[in-house]
């Protein structure tokens, strides 16, 4: 009884960062979805903002850490740093082609689904019924948010038709990455044991390098992006490190298939603000996808 009790008080622990890094996500998708031009040069910008923000947070980490680094680190965030120029880069494409309210939803519902099946079947977590209902709800709510079909108004033509093809194809294939990089970071801070922090930090520089070569090929580009832009690249570069860190500490105390799926409350906020910032359409189908998502949260936090 007492052991129930406090796998529930860790639960709504690890819950609460999941919220608040859900708010915070949504809105840093929002300043990212403004972005037109840039691309894979502006993940970039992101990320060495990122990476010079956590150096200084990253030595504090080590100095205090118990444990020695080890080389066992440096990989895990090598790999998790591939994943994620993988899915900032795609990512920023799909926001560049579709809508807001068309590629973030069914990024951020495949990504949950493909990582509850994942922690199911290959890590042998066991959520139980009230937590794999609350995923499923959580991911119907997502797709009735994100797949319904364009208003019929006159100038809904091909070219409409197209980019919300392209948007649902750019938005599962972000789905893709972001179970990836879930089910590798649970593994590194769990089963490797990477304090989130220097895990998160290191992540970031190698990020920053990797794609380092292609960005500074067009120096005026940058200059361009940074001019018209820095406000946008603030934005994401402060609050994305925030929001997953927050996502990383809770994975170290509840499992990936209650993590996972609680994070999608950004899809509400994300919906609404596509709804009212951006003036996107499908304003009734979206709230409906809402309470829907919320049914699925709060299964999810009674599991």
């Amino acid at each position: 009884m007492r052991g129930k009790r406090e796998r529930s008080a860790v639960n709504a622990t690890a819950l609460s960062f999941v919220v608040i890094a859900a708010v915070i996500h949504a809105g840093w998708n929002l300043a990212a979805k403004r972005i037109r031009r840039g691309g894979a040069r502006f993940v970039w910008a992101y990320y060495s903002l990122s990476a010079i923000l956590l150096v200084p947070v990253m030595a504090v980490s080590l100095a205090v850490e118990p444990q020695r680094p080890q080389w066992t680190w440096l990989f895990a965030a090598v790999v998790t740093a591939v994943f994620h120029v993988t899915y900032g880069v795609v990512l920023q494409r799909g926001y560049a082609v579709g809508d807001l309210s068309v590629v973030y939803p069914v990024a951020r519902g495949t990504g949950p689904l493909i990582s509850v099946l994942a922690a199911v079947l290959l890590l042998g977590e066991r959520p139980g019924i009230l937590g794999l209902v609350g995923a499923f709800l959580v991911v119907a709510g997502v797709l009735v948010i994100g797949t319904g079909r364009a208003p019929a108004h006159a100038d809904a033509d091909a070219a409409d038709r197209v980019a919300r093809r392209k948007g649902l194809f750019y938005g599962l294939l972000t789905g893709l990455t972001i179970a990836a990089y879930t089910l590798w970071d649970a593994h590194s801070v769990t089963g490797l044991g990477v304090p989130p922090i220097v895990y998160f930090g290191t992540g970031a520089i190698v990020q920053s390098l990797l794609m380092a070569p292609y960005a500074l090929k067009d120096r005026e580009e940058i200059s361009w992006l940074w001019r018209e832009h820095k406000r946008e690249v603030v934005i994401v570069g402060v609050f994305s490190p925030i929001a997953y860190l927050l996502v990383l500490y809770a994975l170290q105390v509840a499992p990936v298939s209650l993590v996972a799926p609680a994070r999608e409350l950004s899809i509400v906020l994300g919906g609404v603000a596509a709804w009212l910032v951006l003036g996107e359409a499908n304003a009734v189908r979206r709230l409906a996808g809402s309470v829907v998502v919320l049914a699925g949260i709060a299964a999810i936090a009674m599991a």
